[in-house]
């Protein structure tokens, strides 16, 4: 499989873009501060929500939520005066960043269940709450040779006849949303001849960067992601059906050090406001 270290140039940083408080509010303690420095040093995004508040709400969450939960951690702080910090990854990483000490209040992973294990090995409050059910997408840039077809029938054709030579998708060792497409292209049976031309992307967010770089003819990624106005100007996407992979519940717990304020960060999460705000940038809302 190809590596991104392989690929040209990336697209500058404005296609994810983070929004940053000009300085930190309130002293975080030493160990958060180093651990999230080398959160980001490892090519995590992060999002600061500036407020009042002695220290922000820390949150580890699945690179799908990109642009929904930092619309809907905006809206919180605008509401509530509180602070919120996004560490954006692969689901896979957080689940084994937060035994070794991370300083997460928040765990949104992608896959249910990384915080089920993580619930029964004692280092969630409990098992929390689902709080949506992902959708993959076809992306492809702009002048590609591949069409963005739902059922992937140019895909399967375009590998035979070597109009795909790259094609982007979440590491499956640990994106959920890698796994899901494997999946996808299992069903519609190119896996094993699509093995040789994949780019892996670190998480989700990184494989829709290189499905849209110009460098690959396309990729499967997160629909929240590839529907954003921020990646559709890059290229065209097709939504793929929901039973070619296992479902995607994406489900959210806080961590054993988490405090009032990230409960209270939670609880919004779970309102109609919230919900809301999910729904629009394509995720399917659970029951309540």
């Amino acid at each position: 499989m190809l590596r991104p270290s392989g690929l040209p140039p990336m697209l500058p940083a404005s296609l994810f873009p983070a929004r940053r408080s000009p300085t930190f509010l309130a002293p975080i303690r030493s160990i958060r501060r180093v651990f999230l420095c080398l959160l980001l040093a490892c090519g995590l995004g992060a999002v600061v929500v500036p407020a009042a508040h002695a220290a922000p709400v820390v949150v580890a969450a699945a690179a799908d939520l990109k642009f929904a939960l930092g619309e809907i951690a905006a809206n919180y702080e605008k509401e509530s005066g509180q602070a919120v910090q996004l560490a954006f990854g692969s689901s896979g990483n957080f689940a084994r960043q937060i035994p070794q000490g991370a300083p997460f209040d928040l765990f949104l992973s992608a896959d249910e269940d990384y915080v089920l294990k993580l619930a029964a090995q004692g280092f969630l409050r409990d098992e929390g709450a689902l709080y949506a059910i992902g959708r993959i997408a076809l992306l492809v840039p702009h002048g590609s040779k591949l069409k963005a077809d739902g059922e992937l029938k140019d895909l399967v054709a375009a590998v035979a006849d070597g109009r795909v030579q790259r094609f982007a998708i979440a590491n499956p060792e640990h994106a959920p949303y890698g796994r899901a497409a494997r999946a996808a292209l299992q069903r519609v049976g190119v896996w094993e001849a699509l093995r040789g031309r994949l780019v892996l992307g670190e998480n989700v967010a990184q494989a829709a960067q290189f499905a849209t770089s110009g460098s690959t003819q396309g990729g499967i990624v997160a629909w929240s992601l590839a529907r954003s106005p921020e990646v559709a100007k890059l290229g065209e996407s097709a939504l793929l059906p929901a039973d070619w992979h296992p479902p995607l519940r994406q489900r959210m717990a806080l961590t054993r050090k988490a405090g009032a304020d990230a409960q209270r960060f939670y609880d919004y999460l779970q309102q109609p406001a919230a919900r809301a705000v999910f729904e629009r940038h394509g995720f399917t809302l659970p029951a309540r």
